[in-house]
């Protein structure tokens, strides 16, 4: 299957017909344009950087096919639809858009004691590719390619260095970058990278490009 790196948080595979896109929110500029051409869509959680609410709502009421998963805040921000959303935890296996999917985690990863913790999830696409959304806990499952956040109010470079290295993924792509330069985004490859904490070549795709998966 093919994974396409969008801006920030958001990825879509494709493999044959469907479109399978995560976390289209709003720091991702063509969000809007992303969710009209997919065919259903996971959300790890409410934050808006994740989860651009008004695109999603927007493209339910236009086209009845579109189906969106996530947390339970998800599906009461943008209501039930006659179940075209669905609200998803930890334990759950999906079958959408043409790809199998498995529901892993509960929280968001803690940014300070006085901002509340919400629901969050993780998803591991097709038992190959997992996409943590805003989380360090490790899935119990063997993942092959890990979507790797780098930069955000909750992540530590050292907590992220011990993620890598509990999943034990064979290859690591960048995302959640948004808030780092380019210079930063060097420094995390060459610190959680192959000649750095993890072992792991850590590979940052410009958004647009795709890669095989």
């Amino acid at each position: 299957m093919q994974l396409t790196k969008h801006t920030h948080a958001c990825v879509s595979f494709t493999d044959g017909g469907g479109v399978l896109l995560i976390d289209p929110g709003t720091f991702t500029p063509n969000a809007a344009e992303l969710i009209a051409g997919a065919t259903a869509v996971l959300i790890t959680h409410e934050h808006f950087d994740h989860f651009d609410d008004a695109a999603l709502a927007a493209e339910l009421d236009r086209r009845p096919e579109l189906r969106v998963f996530g947390p339970a805040a998800v599906r009461d921000k943008l209501g039930e639809r006659d179940g075209r959303v669905v609200a998803v935890r930890s334990g759950d296996r999906l079958d959408v858009a043409g790809f199998e999917v498995q529901v892993h985690g509960e929280r968001h990863a803690v940014i300070h004691q006085d901002i509340p913790l919400v629901d969050n999830v993780g998803y591991l696409v097709e038992g190959r590719v997992f996409h943590p959304g805003d989380s360090y806990r490790v899935p119990d499952v063997r993942v092959e390619t890990l979507l790797l956040p780098t930069s955000g109010p909750w992540t530590k470079f050292g907590e992220a260095a011990e993620f890598v290295r509990a999943v034990r993924p064979a290859r690591m792509i960048q995302v959640h970058e948004l808030m780092l330069s380019e210079l930063g985004q060097n420094s995390a490859r060459m610190l959680l990278g192959e000649k750095g904490l993890t072992g792991v070549p850590l590979e940052i795709l410009p958004a647009g490009e795709s890669v095989d998966v």
